[in-house]
This record gives C-alpha cells, sequence and structure tokens, in this order.
C-alpha cells in the first residue's frame, strides 16, 4: 500500500504554505550553493545572475544559501542580485549558520549563541538586508544545549534580524526536542527542515517525514537528483565499464552504481516517456507529490538546468507509475515499524479494528 500523495503543483507561481505557518513559497527553492567560483567549481557571477533573473522572472521567490557557500561569494551575489531586482521583500531569503568559518577560532562555528549571534550579523552584511525570512540552523553539533539554541533563534526573531527558524540535518529525536521545548516555552518554534532526500536516499521515510506531519515542519529535500545520479545520463553502459574495472562509480560523489540502480533509471525513463518528461523531472516530480513536501530545492549551475528543474511541475504520475516506482526504489523501514505494521503488536494494539490513523500514521500504511 502506497502512502498518501498531494498534486504537484503546476507552476513557481504555486505558492505552498511552509509547514505550520503562514508563509508563501515557490514549490522549487533556489538553492544557490553553486553560486561563486572560490571553491573551484560553480557559476560565475554573470551565470549566477542569469539562473537568479531566470528563476525570478519565472515567478519564484523562495532563495536558499549559507554563509559557508564558496566562501561567503553565494550570500554576496544573492544580496547583489535581490538588490538588482529592487523588491527584496518578494523573496523569501533562507540562509545558514553553524559550519566553521575562521580557521584557528573555536567558537566560529556550532549551534551555540555566540556562533548563530556573529553569524547572522556577517549574513545580513553580505545580503543587505536588515532582516533574514529564514534562519536555519545547518548541522546539527551534538553539543550544545536545545535551551541554548531556541532561546537564542528566539532572541533573534524578537530583535527583528529573523521571521523564522529552520533546522538543517539534525536527527529526528532532537528535532522534535527542540520544537517541543518552543512550543512549551511559547517561544518561537521550527516551521521546516532541510535533509538530503531522493529515490535512491529514502532514509527520511523512516522517522524524520512522520515527524514533520505530526509537528507541522516542512520538509525541503536537498540533493533531489542525488548529484545527479538521477539526471538520466548513466545506465548499463556505466555499469559495465564499473564490472569491466574501467569506472569506479558514477555522479559527482563516484557513487556505487548496480544493477538495481540501473534498472530504477530505465523504469523511470519509461515513465518519463510516457509524460514527455526526463528522467530528471520525473526523479523530482515523485518529491513535489510527498505531502510532507512544499519545496523542492534546486541547485542549477546554468538557465538550462534552472529550465530543466521547472519542467518537474505541472504533471502527475499516475497511481500505478507511483508502485511501480515503490518497486524499482523499495525502501526497508526496520525495526520497530516492521513490526508496528506487520507484527502480532499491531493487532494487539488496535483489538484487530481498521481504526482511522492520524496523518503521520497514514505514511506507513499496513500492506
Amino acid at each position: 500500500m502506497l502512502p498518501p500523495t498531494q498534486r504537484v503543483p503546476a507552476s513557481l507561481t504555486d505558492y505552498q504554505l511552509l509547514g505550520d505557518s503562514g508563509l508563501r513559497v515557490s514549490p522549487l527553492c533556489l538553492g544557490t550553493m553553486n553560486f561563486g567560483t572560490a571553491w573551484g567549481t560553480g557559476a560565475d557571477k554573470a551565470d549566477s545572475k542569469k539562473v537568479f533573473d531566470g528563476y525570478a522572472e519565472a515567478g519564484g521567490n523562495f532563495i536558499d544559501t549559507a554563509d559557508l557557500y564558496t566562501d561567503g561569494e553565494s550570500e554576496t551575489f544573492v544580496g547583489e542580485f535581490m538588490k538588482d531586482h529592487g523588491n527584496r521583500d518578494h523573496f523569501v531569503l533562507a540562509t545558514k549558520y553553524t559550519l566553521q568559518r575562521r580557521e584557528g577560532d573555536p567558537n566560529a562555528c556550532g549551534n551555540h549563541r555566540k556562533s548563530m549571534m556573529t553569524a547572522v550579523e556577517a549574513s545580513l552584511k553580505r545580503l543587505q538586508t536588515d532582516c533574514i525570512d529564514l534562519y536555519w540552523l545547518h548541522i546539527w553539533d551534538f553539543t550544545t544545549p536545545t535551551d541554548e539554541v531556541i532561546r537564542a533563534f528566539d532572541d533573534l526573531v524578537r530583535a527583528g534580524k529573523i521571521h523564522y527558524v529552520a533546522i538543517s540535518d539534525t536527527p529526528a529525536w532532537k528535532v522534535a526536542e527542540l520544537h517541543t521545548y518552543a512550543k512549551c516555552h511559547a517561544l518561537s518554534r521550527p516551521i521546516a527542515i532541510q535533509l538530503e532526500y531522493s529515490l535512491i536516499t529514502r532514509d527520511v521515510e523512516r522517522d524524520l517525514a512522520p515527524m514533520c506531519t505530526d509537528l507541522g515542519l516542512g520538509l525541503l529535500p536537498w540533493s533531489p537528483l542525488k548529484g545527479g545520479v538521477l539526471s538520466g545520463k548513466y545506465g548499463r553502459e556505466e555499469l559495465e565499464a564499473i564490472q569491466n574495472g574501467d569506472k569506479e562509480g558514477v555522479g559527482k560523489r563516484n557513487m556505487k552504481w548496480n544493477e538495481q540502480r540501473v534498472e530504477l533509471i530505465e523504469g523511470l525513463q519509461k515513465i518519463a516517456d510516457d509524460h514527455g518528461k526526463s528522467v530528471a523531472q520525473v526523479a523530482m516530480n515523485w518529491l513535489l507529490a510527498r505531502p510532507y513536501v512544499p519545496s523542492v530545492i534546486i541547485g542549477p549551475r546554468t538557465h538550462a538546468h534552472l529550465e530543466s528543474s521547472i519542467g518537474s511541475l505541472g504533471f502527475d504520475l499516475t497511481y500505478e507509475q507511483f508502485a511501480a516506482i515503490e518497486k524499482l526504489a523499495p525502501l526497508a523501514l526496520g525495526f520497530p515499524h516492521d513490526f508496528l505494521r506487520q507484527g502480532p503488536g499491531r493487532n494487539f494494539a488496535t483489538a484487530g479494528l481498521d481504526l482511522p490513523k492520524r496523518p503521520y500514521g497514514q505514511l506507513h500504511p499496513a500492506d
């Protein structure tokens, strides 16, 4: 049995609510980690502006960056591009803090108050703005107390330096603790979570996605094409090359490539042909249909990449196609989910009745 799906938005102006908030965002979020060449890759300023302008002209309003991206170039470019458009308030601007900003300074990283406060001031300057709409904790550091993080976030909201709080790359139990602490103390609570999620990396469906549904958090997938592995560029030819010892893997991360993944690409290609789309567009469309996903983060380096991503909007997969994809990209939920779905505990807990489930329970329905 498949989890419920939602209709895929028709365009970038088919705005979605971000989590349990009234904030309206485009269904594709423009990730700008590729803005800037300081890391030796990415797009220069002219190409970055073409991508930004193309996204904005198509109606996109959701921009995601981070203080670490291309050593600050990304934030600087975004700030200049927004200023060029002359309508800063139209954009929902998101950036992040946590990762190391200065060598040799132990407090120039981490989730703690000093790190947050110094990072937000530097980001505001680079972005040429007075307020960040969505401020992300970039990655959990496993050292900072929960109350310190939430109270520091709330102080920034009260000071008018950020509008909303969000959490990236953090375990479900910690996100739930942060959210619960904030709610119980009437402080600014997280409204979204950002995670790696694709047809190859579905781990978030075990606990993080049900948590988002239960707590009212919007889940924003990053790396929806798994670094290009789901672009459609790789197939059986690459597998044969790997088997012959000519290659080790595929994509940016030199990922393991096996028969199951080749069959996934071939299956996606058949579905793509039915819709007149590409493999990449079908893979992203599948994410956009998840009921807990209001927006997917894309990271185009060129205008052509942007147009391809926009092509993932405006069509819906059939139930049969969803079923085929589930078989091609299976997810083992493991304990306790399999036990609770199919084991004797399920009948004992419900007295054998087919009771209606809360929304989070519908994501792991019994077969």
